[in-house]
């Protein structure tokens, strides 16, 4: 005879609440809705990793803003619906929960709390359940949530998650940056002990220009311009040398995408994008003259590295 499972939640009011106040990476993964991620495989396995353990099977990414901790739990939500994971996560869903969304309209932190603490039984209610799917909860920056960090909408929430964390019925995974996990999380041995760490370093200029290609065709597919190799990696040279403060991936596809935009803005679809609409991008951001930016000896040098990285025989066009 089968076990009957009874939820305090049920299945339509747990809907219902995702719809509200989170965003399910799984299901628009299915629907196609991100680009391609790529030169993260080494952090997303060893995520799986974390998830698949009985014990402390929650998992914080650990990085710089703009380095890519969101587009990396995007990442694992596309293996899951491309059928590419153990059969413990087949069918799981990775959940995030909108923290803005959801103290929206709130009046304080106890209206905040009637919100949040049904999705969290409704969630750990189901885990032992072998007919439910698994669901992944992904909270960004999730230091917010510790009663120590002063000023946040969210300060005391872990208070309610960690007795839901000791009895292993949630799988978790947070993002925050070190200084800050240090600061608020490990101030709390308890929170500390149950997430495993899981580092993302800031790519250096050829893996950013290999995330850009992997991002180019749904670029070029929005705007109806095009944008050469050697282009996207004058893109990454010039955001490393002049926008120190920002970290990659993120500040080269910001570039790329507003060299485009503006590109078509100016010149119109259905062309190449020209170093001097990347210029002009950059120097808008920096407060730089876009023309002291071109340098001939540097074009040169982008041109010859792009060839050794994509083999002889590549024509450059700008």
């Amino acid at each position: 005879m089968s076990e009957q499972w009874s939820y305090s939640v049920t299945n339509e009011e747990l809907e219902e609440l995702f719809r509200l106040y989170c965003t399910d990476f799984t299901s628009l993964a299915r629907m196609g809705r991100y680009g391609p991620i790529t030169g993260r495989d080494k952090e997303v396995d060893e995520t799986i990793l974390i998830l698949l353990q009985k014990g402390r099977k929650n998992a914080c990414l650990l990085a710089p803003a703009g380095v890519g901790k969101t587009a990396m739990v995007v990442a694992l939500a596309q293996k899951i619906a491309a059928d590419d994971v153990p059969d413990y996560l087949l069918d799981a869903r990775v959940i995030e929960l909108d923290m803005a969304r959801m103290a929206a309209g709130t009046s304080g932190p106890a209206e905040f709390q009637e919100r949040f603490i049904p999705i969290c039984k409704g969630i750990a209610e189901r885990y032992h359940n072998p007919e439910n799917p698994r669901i992944i909860m992904f909270l960004d920056e999730i230091h917010q949530i510790m009663p120590n960090c002063v000023g946040s909408s969210y300060a005391g929430l872990s208070d309610v998650m960690k007795p839901y964390l000791t009895a292993g019925d949630l799988m978790v995974i947070g993002a925050t940056t070190l200084d800050e996990f240090r600061m608020y999380v490990a101030e709390d041995p308890a929170m500390d002990r149950r997430f495993q760490k899981v580092f993302l370093s800031i790519p250096n200029q050829v893996e950013t220009y290999a995330i850009l290609k992997a991002l180019r065709p749904s670029h070029e597919k929005h705007h109806g311009v095009t944008i050469s190799n050697n282009n996207l990696m004058t893109i990454v040279e010039l955001t490393d040398e002049h926008m120190r403060k920002r970290n990659q991936p993120d500040k080269s596809i910001i570039t790329m995408d507003s060299a485009m935009a503006y590109h078509v803005k100016t010149h119109g679809k259905d062309q190449e994008v020209s170093l001097e609409s990347i210029y002009y991008m950059v120097g808008r951001e920096t407060g730089l003259n876009k023309q002291a930016l071109h340098d001939e000896k540097k074009i040169q040098r982008t041109m010859k590295k792009v060839r050794q990285l994509e083999g002889e025989g590549y024509t450059y066009h700008i």
